[in-house]
């Protein structure tokens, strides 16, 4: 009897005391106990290489631990946001137990990116380090803010667009130009026009529509622009035509083109041309053709000249200069030239 009340006073001790824990436990937390942020630095610059080998480390993220008043285990994420908006709009780089994080130069330059940071610029992030405790978590604690300096980039090339007559005065919906680099002002691409159309640059987030720059006809219909200008340019006779444009000069030119194949995969070989079709609704050019194995490429005009497309470079795309080859079997094709993606050109040949 003695020994069962011994056993029930302790259990009775032992459950007073984990009460007490739990009590002292919910009641831990001070206001003063959040992490601090160690690297980055505050005012430290970040200009991301996109040359560099993009699995390289871009930044390191480290903290000291938060401070719960026991020892739990603690979720940390990773918050950035643009400088000034109070995180109202934060993104979470990652959630780890640990007080270090890393970020290669693809990722963290997708999410300055993706903040609104234009490529190529300088601009200002902010950074802060939040704990929490439990499933779900609870408690949350929020470290001191460090604003950074990044410089993102960007592989696509610089677009402007153009809306007009042809697709309903849209800027969203319009065909691109799109320059050689990043910085150059020669944009170029090939556009099916129908009467009165201009040009009109991205905002800062990448989206076309009126309110932006743009650029009109000086009315003398010489091929010059103004900026912001009411007169619109004009293409009088429907047509496909490459579209040339800069910026900087403030000149354009339009250019018909009809394009074809020739070759002597093609019935005609290297006599005649077999004209390509436009496609409106996939704004493409199309053609249904018997094709045998043997050199061939794609020419417009009927002329040897400017507008030749003849090999394929390391990316996939069209360029000038030499011959493709088709290698398969005999039979009617159905071919694709697409020229809707401003110097980034293909085609496809598909058996029907």
């Amino acid at each position: 009897m003695k020994n069962i009340l011994k056993i029930t006073y302790l259990f009775t001790i032992a459950f007073i005391l984990g009460s007490c824990s739990d009590d002292d436990q919910k009641f831990s937390l001070s206001e003063n106990s959040a992490s601090v942020i160690n690297t980055p630095t505050n005012g430290q610059e970040f200009i991301l290489n996109p040359l560099e080998d993009q699995n390289n480390t871009a930044i390191t993220f480290s903290w000291d631990h938060s401070n719960y008043g026991t020892p739990t285990s603690i979720d940390y994420s990773i918050e950035i946001a643009n400088s000034g908006s109070d995180f109202n709009e934060a993104t979470t780089l990652a959630t780890v137990n640990e007080t270090h994080f890393t970020m290669n130069i693809a990722d963290f330059n997708n999410v300055v990116s993706s903040l609104g940071l234009p490529p190529f610029t300088e601009g200002s992030v902010d950074i802060r380090i939040k704990s929490t405790v439990g499933n779900p978590s609870q408690l949350p604690q929020y470290s001191n803010i460090v604003t950074i300096l990044v410089t993102p980039f960007t592989t696509d090339l610089p677009k402007i667009a153009v809306p007009g007559n042809h697709q309903g005065w849209d800027p969203p919906s319009a065909p691109l130009l799109a320059s050689s680099a990043f910085g150059e002002t020669d944009y170029e691409g090939y556009v099916w026009l129908d009467g009165e159309f201009k040009f009109i640059a991205p905002n800062q987030t990448g989206i076309f529509e009126w309110g932006n720059t743009d650029w009109g006809d000086d009315g003398t219909f010489t091929g010059a622009l103004l900026v912001d200008d009411e007169t619109n340019c004009n293409a009088s006779t429907a047509g496909y035509y490459f579209v040339v444009a800069d910026t900087d000069a403030l000149t354009y030119e339009t250019t018909p083109v009809s394009w074809a194949i020739i070759g002597d995969a093609t019935p005609s070989g290297w006599d005649n041309d077999t004209d390509l079709i436009y496609n409106s609704q996939n704004k493409t050019l199309e053609l249904d053709l018997d094709l045998v194995p043997g050199p061939f490429k794609f020419r417009g005009n009927n002329e040897w000249g400017q507008f030749d497309l003849g090999t394929v470079d390391s990316d996939g795309f069209l360029q000038s200069g030499g011959d493709l080859t088709f290698d398969g079997e005999a039979g009617n094709y159905h071919i694709i030239l697409d020229l809707s993606n401003p110097r980034k050109y293909t085609y496809s040949l598909t058996l029907n």
